[in-house]
């Protein structure tokens, strides 16, 4: 009996029977609770911002910064994935976690709140990963639709509930317990992840190549850095930023591919399928992220409501998600994944335009059910895309497709993010409407249009799918 079909039939590495729903309930519950962290602070970023006396361009460093270092340990994580074993690894992460989420709570100006906030990214890059890695193995391909499924409620129903959670702390409460109710929920995970988790994975203990981590973290976070300050108009520093970002990747990937035993395997490329739906779930990760950031800012900004009344307009879109992931992990392992992502993408396109055109005098509801129909439309395919290129991938190279895919989405929604604040930003800098309102309308709106082109090159993409899947490829590890 091989090790994957060990694992797969409830059997870890030493041969011993473990409790699979036990085991699956802490890698959810954690997950859950982590990958909330990505969306917890976006209707709290006005009130902190306030507080703590710095900029809106400051404070979104909150929300960039994570994302980036996330982006740069999830390279780091398919190492860490075989190099220590999966219990110990999963609770040094919630270790993490609750070191950052305690000094952000305690932190009495915005340097040291970044600070923990940066630690708490830097669990999440781990366990993000770790989860679906875990998730993947324990189940056989034919259910990994299903199984990616419940994933996927994980990592896209947390970040939509973090806007209205985040609103009702911040009304009801202070932001510092943004961080605080994260405390006694990580050491209960702890607790249930020292019953629940076994060693799943052979260890090969991969070496860590410092020079590429180096790398990766200079260029990508370079390339960011550049993104984000484009609102402040300081060209030859963002364009010198700029090229450090671009020869740092470059740097990275001929290093990778040099290697005989690489940090981050980028052969999976060779796999049609892989590349076209990692690119695609890249996008649809920038929009997912994006929508959830801009939509609370916006009402605020615009409708002039309270955070509390934003969250909730967000709610009903949440449920959505928590109704359509597991369906459509369900119709993938039936059908397939060409079709789904055809409806998923014409969906949350056409959902995303009347946004571009929306006005403070449309009805909340309105605003609710067009946020719901394009969280239904994007749960088709956030989650699904990145699994059907995994199954394209040999099973030994499933890790490090799994790395290379989540690494892929997280730079991709850190570089959306950054994009979507400065369009927006820069429009309202343009606009010459004679009111505050007006012009944050005006930089809104130039926001949603850039969401409606990106979901349009998905849409686009998708009509690749069929002849990637027909290609076949010799991927070697």
């Amino acid at each position: 009996m091989t090790e994957e079909r060990n694992i797969t039939t409830g059997y870890d590495v030493t041969g011993k029977k473990y409790p699979r729903v036990l085991l699956i309930l802490s890698v959810l519950i954690g997950g859950f609770m982590t990958v909330l962290t990505e969306t917890l602070l976006n209707n709290g970023l006005p009130t902190i911002a306030r507080n703590l006396h710095v900029t809106t361009a400051t404070v979104q460093w909150l929300s960039t910064g994570y994302l980036l270092v996330i982006g740069i340990m999830v390279p780091v994580s398919a190492l860490l994935l075989y190099r220590f074993d999966s219990k110990r690894l999963y609770l040094t992460a919630l270790t993490i976690l609750l070191v950052g989420s305690l000094l952000a709570y305690i932190a009495p100006n915005f340097s040291l709140l970044l600070v923990g906030r940066l630690i708490q990214a830097l669990s999440v890059g781990i366990i993000m990963p770790f989860m679906q890695n875990i998730m993947i193995l324990i189940f056989p391909a034919e259910k990994r639709g299903m199984a990616m499924g419940l994933t996927g409620i994980v990592i896209a129903l947390a970040p939509a509930l973090g806007p209205t959670l985040s609103g009702w702390i911040v009304d009801q409460f202070s932001w510092r317990d943004l961080f605080g109710i994260m405390v006694p929920i990580t050491i209960a995970v702890i607790l249930l992840t020292m019953v629940g988790m076994r060693k799943l994975i052979v260890l090969t203990h991969p070496r860590i190549d410092i020079l590429s981590i180096i790398e990766s973290s200079v260029g990508f976070g370079a390339l960011l850095y550049a993104l984000a300050t484009i609102s402040g108009g300081h060209w030859f520093i963002i364009g010198v930023t700029l090229l450090i970002g671009i020869i740092g990747i470059v740097l990275f990937v001929r290093r990778q591919l040099a290697m005989d035993d690489p940090m981050l395997n980028l052969h999976v490329f060779q796999s049609p399928m892989f590349t076209l739906t990692t690119v695609l779930s890249s996008l649809s990760n920038m929009a997912l992220l994006g929508m959830q950031l801009l939509v609370p800012l916006y009402l605020q900004s615009v409708f002039q409501i309270p955070a509390l009344t934003a969250g909730l307009v967000m709610i009903p879109g949440a449920l959505m998600m928590a109704i359509v992931n597991p369906i459509a992990g369900m119709i993938f392992d039936r059908s397939g994944i060409e079709k789904m992502s055809l409806v998923g993408f014409t969906i949350f396109t056409l959902a995303t335009i009347p946004f571009v055109i929306m006005t403070p005098t449309w009805s909340l509801i309105t605003v609710t059910l067009l946020y719901a129909i394009w969280m239904a439309g994007i749960s088709l395919i956030v989650m699904q895309l990145g699994t059907a290129g995994i199954n394209a991938l040999p099973s030994e190279l499933v890790a490090h497709g799994n790395g290379v895919n989540t690494m892929a989405r997280q730079i991709g929604a850190s570089i959306g993010t950054a994009l979507l604040i400065t369009i927006s930003t820069l429009g309202s800098q343009m606009s010459h409407a004679t009111t505050t309102v007006a012009s944050s309308l005006f930089g809104y709106r130039l926001a949603f249009l850039a969401l409606v082109i990106l979901s349009l090159l998905g849409l686009i993409g998708t009509f690749w799918l069929r002849k990637a899947s027909r290609t076949t490829a010799t991927v070697t590890a």
